[in-house]
């Protein structure tokens, strides 16, 4: 790693980010760091077709969270929402197990109507923040089609939306398989921003099904080298806060745990692990795996817990860094 006198207002980030938990990090930083020094690339793993509408879940998530758009007891969705349409849908027999609300059909129309005309989703993400207003830089992992399947014990292999939404992540897990990852390329702007960065962050989004596919999408590996990256554990006390990933876990044979995660990602990847203080008992074992372990509250209930996370976040990379 460069050594470096680094402030916030020089420290370039790149964080990558699946949907509520990425999010809510995502814009912790956006909280604490210039607009032109925060870039968050996102999983497209998750994106579907439903309605006949191209939907990108957890890119959507990012965006109204950082426009101070999103519905803040869901974590997804848009804020004072309304379901006309919705209502409709189901009185005319139509799948209603995806909820999509006025305002947010709103997105997936103005995105399948531009997709369809053959502009990319990196382009349409681009002006829709800032029509959203949001100065940071939001890319997603690529352009090219990307579908995350779970293959389950019980009902085979699903896709994502079908497993997390419809089944309600109720079928046990197998293992996952990145439908189009090996043509897939990263999306235009995402190499520059890590080789750019100083810092990259894995937001406390699910290992598996968030992060592994942003990964798997960047395959050149040499844009970490000599970079400090630091990752923030979705899991708290054997749980997560929302989300499968605890579960997944445990179906795949491992522990629930912050350490579970800290070996997935592995020292030869990782710099630094963020614990929650639930998980302090952890932290040697976290650096006995070859990772520095820093030891916080990583529970973001209110935009301040966001911050004060990403401060904490940001100061750890920085000693790294110095």
């Amino acid at each position: 790693m460069k050594p470096s006198n680094l402030h916030h207002e020089t420290i370039k980030i790149v964080a990558l980010a699946g949907g509520v938990g990425g999010a809510k990090l995502a814009d912790g930083l956006a909280q604490v760091l210039p607009p032109e020094n925060l870039t968050v690339i996102v999983n497209t793993g998750d994106d579907f077709t439903h309605w006949g509408l191209n939907i990108s879940p957890d890119v959507d998530t990012v965006c109204y969270t950082l426009a101070g758009l999103a519905n803040p007891v869901s974590g997804w969705g848009r804020r004072d929402e309304s379901w006309q349409v919705f209502q409709q849908m189901e009185r005319l027999g139509a799948e209603t197990w995806f909820r999509l609300g006025d305002q947010d059909l709103a997105t997936h129309l103005e995105r399948t109507r531009r997709l369809r005309s053959g502009e990319s989703l990196s382009s349409i993400t681009r002006d829709f923040c800032q029509r959203w207003g949001i100065r940071q830089r939001i890319l997603p992992m690529s352009d090219d089609r990307v579908r995350t399947m779970v293959n389950t014990v019980e009902m085979g292999e699903l896709s994502f939306q079908e497993y997390f939404v419809h089944q309600r992540c109720q079928p046990t897990v197998k293992g996952f398989r990145f439908d189009g990852i090996e043509s897939a390329q990263p999306a235009p702007g995402t190499l520059e921003a890590l080789q750019n960065a100083d810092a990259i962050v894995f937001c406390p989004s699910n290992p598996w099904v968030s992060v592994d596919p942003i990964l798997k999408t960047l395959k050149n590996q040499t844009v970490f080298e000599s970079k400090c990256l630091i990752a923030v554990s979705p899991i708290i006390g054997g749980e997560t806060v929302k989300g499968p990933a605890a579960k997944m876990f445990r179906e795949l044979g491992f522990e629930s745990s912050a350490l579970a995660v800290a070996r997935h990602y592995g020292k030869s990847l990782l710099t630094g692990f963020v614990l929650d203080n639930a998980d302090a008992a952890l932290a040697d074992a976290v650096a006995d795996v070859g990772i520095s372990p820093l030891v916080t509250p990583t529970l973001m209930t209110q935009p301040a817990d966001r911050a004060r996370l990403a401060q904490d976040v940001l100061n750890f990379a920085k000693s790294f860094l110095l």
